[in-house]
């Protein structure tokens, strides 16, 4: 035999809207931080890419800056800082772009290095 239905009490009437609108909130924050995670992966991930293109032009007598600032999409050219570490390398710094607003929360570093091919 089938239970019968529970009645709601007059009190409790769109109880389960208000809960959903005071979670709502915490839902978009968290949301907001998972989404600057990936976005930060990403940065840690081209900063590599960057640093391997501009070791391969370093290595071959080429502009290693224009190397590594076309590896990387638009809006991370800007802030690309590379430098020439000799023997160990070219380093290649790239900002973090925030998800929220247009600012950076940080830099992530890349390092290359490839044998002379000049020689």
């Amino acid at each position: 035999m089938p239970r019968p239905i529970p009645r709601q009490r007059p009190g409790e009437r769109g109880q389960a809207t208000v809960e959903l609108v005071a979670l709502l909130p915490l839902v978009a924050v968290f949301a907001a931080l998972l989404w600057q995670a990936i976005v930060a992966g990403q940065a840690v991930w081209l900063a590599g890419s960057a640093a391997r293109a501009a070791a391969r032009a370093h290595a071959v007598g080429g502009d290693a800056r224009a190397a590594a600032r076309s590896a990387l999409p638009g809006r991370l050219r800007s802030g690309v800082i590379v430098r020439d570490r000799g023997a160990r390398g070219v380093l290649v710094r790239i900002a973090i772009p925030s998800v929220v607003g247009a600012g950076r929360i940080g830099t992530v570093a890349g390092q290359a290095r490839l044998q002379d091919q000049t020689r």
